[in-house]
């Protein structure tokens, strides 16, 4: 056991919109270390939101995330010989954590050309309550709701 919990990390706000949680979205896209590629691939991302849409790409983002992210999960637990898929609260930076990551998973599958193509697809796509991460939201919280009935073994 750990003797006390470790300090939790400041992530600095971003150049460009001044969000800490861009930083995280960043920091999520980034591949090898390459922070600044992360950043000109998600503002161009950013930029082709905004000129097909017309509104703010920054609020638009944050409302496919909040589209994206889940409430409920469920988590395998071993209770006499057999294994039972009990749903669970998701802490709230577990929540956003998993949205990001769903929404950059889902964008990666995408087909399209380039990353940034990609992300805004996936964005406007969130943003309106379809496309494939808020199908995974969805999924995730059906088989949260059908494995209630194991939710007494928390």
């Amino acid at each position: 056991m750990r003797k006390r919990k470790p300090k939790k990390r400041v992530i600095n706000p971003d150049p460009r919109f001044g969000d800490p949680m861009v930083t995280q979205f960043v920091n999520n896209v980034m591949l090898d270390g390459k922070k600044s590629s992360a950043y000109s691939v998600f503002y161009k991302a950013m930029d082709i939101v905004e000129e097909k849409s017309g509104e703010n790409p920054h609020e638009l983002w944050r409302k496919a995330l909040q589209n994206v992210t889940p409430n409920v999960e469920v988590r395998s637990k071993r209770i006499g010989g057999a294994t039972f898929q009990i749903p669970s609260e998701i802490r709230p930076a577990r929540r956003i954590s998993i949205g990001m990551k769903w929404l950059i998973k889902y964008s990666r599958a995408r087909n399209g050309k380039g990353f940034s193509d990609k992300l805004s697809a996936e964005i406007l796509a969130a943003s309106k309550g379809e496309g494939a991460a808020v199908k995974k939201k969805e999924d995730t919280h059906k088989m949260a709701e059908s494995n209630r009935a194991f939710a007494h073994f928390r």
